[in-house]
């Protein structure tokens, strides 16, 4: 299927979807752990960009056409932003710098798979993935020279930091009001 069919698909109820080398793909419901999170990261991503980035946005669940094979993948991250214009009617983010996936403990291979295709869209700076099992997260930095690390950079403790928006946070504050939260 291509993404202009895909978008044009009245797609069974119940489920979010995304579009995956071709094939639609239901996304699993979040988790009560994983909806907090998402909400106090949008929320303190928000805040500091309306300080500190005023040109910049942030969204949860845009959709993302990765660059490679484009025309067969719509991909959902959980948290993009971006620093251009939104245009009226887009249905994809056009240029995000930063995108963030929360990991849950049943799709952590799809999840992966989707992070690893962020790296192909020239725009994106970093990439977070977040874990909702125990405290930290890994973070794909994009290298001056353009490439990607092999590895991302693990961080349970401390704070975070992303370059893409000037953003710093102790790790900790990702999981205020989860269970997690006792645990740092």
């Amino acid at each position: 299927m291509t993404v202009a069919a895909f978008l044009a698909w009245d797609a069974p109820p119940g489920s979010a979807w995304q579009l995956i080398d071709g094939v639609p793909q239901a996304m699993a419901p979040a988790s009560g752990t994983h909806a907090l999170i998402q909400g106090e990261v949008g929320a303190l991503l928000r805040n500091h960009l309306a300080v500190n980035r005023p040109g910049c946005r942030v969204a949860m669940n845009p959709g993302i056409i990765p660059q490679a094979d484009s025309g067969h993948n719509f991909r959902i991250p959980d948290i993009g932003v971006t620093c251009t214009p939104i245009p009226r009617g887009a249905i994809a983010m056009g240029q995000p710098v930063l995108l963030i996936e929360i990991l849950s403990p049943g799709n952590t291979l799809e999840t992966w798979a989707n992070v690893w295709g962020y790296t192909g869209i020239a725009s994106v700076h970093e990439i977070l993935a977040i874990r909702t099992a125990t405290i930290g997260v890994q973070l794909l930095r994009r290298t001056p020279d353009g490439s990607w690390p092999d590895v991302p950079l693990a961080i349970e403790t401390g704070d975070l930091t992303l370059d893409s928006i000037g953003f710093r946070v102790p790790v900790a504050a990702l999981y205020a009001g989860t269970w997690l939260a006792g645990h740092a």
